[in-house]
């Protein structure tokens, strides 16, 4: 895991008391505790009660956390085994024996794959954000459920279809050199 000064500088605010820190803290990582919510196929309910269990926790033990860049981790870790202590109990309470269709993995290789994930779309997520209007809007016509068609994006933007893929692919260059990706980069393509 990566030292992040961002999450050092959370943990320290949010040791303080202080509320936004507190919000931005869950705002970065609902996504992380709900992706591994979605790998134990929990319903929201379920869901919904390991969320909230994960952030107590968090409120309960901040002041311990010893390296306050193993945030992510201890999130992650915290998320996982409550989702598997809330997965056994409903099967207990069905009271019949279920195959776990997650192939449960180290939990060390589990937690990093899940952070490493979410970092990824955290910096994704501010590199578009960084990005000029204009790519910002055509690069989310691609990125709807369904796309549209080129004929329709010329409409929509008024810009020729012979334009459209070249400013599409610019607009992806720009987004591939953020900085914030950098650390992201397939070795190969560096």
């Amino acid at each position: 895991m990566r030292d992040d000064p961002q999450v050092v500088g959370l943990v320290v605010k949010a040791r303080k008391g202080e509320q936004d820190a507190w919000d931005e803290i869950v705002e970065r990582y609902s996504p992380l505790l709900w992706s591994i919510c979605l790998r134990y196929r929990l319903d929201r309910s379920d869901a919904l009660d390991v969320a909230q269990t994960v952030w107590l926790r968090l409120v309960e033990h901040l002041a311990g956390l010893r390296e306050p860049a193993a945030l992510p981790g201890w999130i992650a870790m915290t998320a996982q085994r409550e989702c598997l202590r809330v997965y056994r109990s409903a099967r207990r309470r069905q009271d019949v024996e279920q195959v776990l269709d997650v192939e449960l993995k180290d939990e060390s290789a589990v937690v990093h794959e899940e952070v490493e994930r979410a970092e990824r779309r955290l910096a994704l997520r501010r590199a578009l954000a960084e990005l000029p209007e204009h790519c910002r809007t055509l690069l989310g016509l691609f990125l709807r459920e369904t796309p549209l068609s080129y004929a329709q994006i010329s409409e929509k933007l008024g810009m020729p279809i012979g334009g459209i893929g070249p400013q599409r692919a610019r607009c992806l260059a720009r987004l591939r050199r953020h900085p914030s990706l950098s650390g992201f980069a397939d070795p190969e393509q560096a």
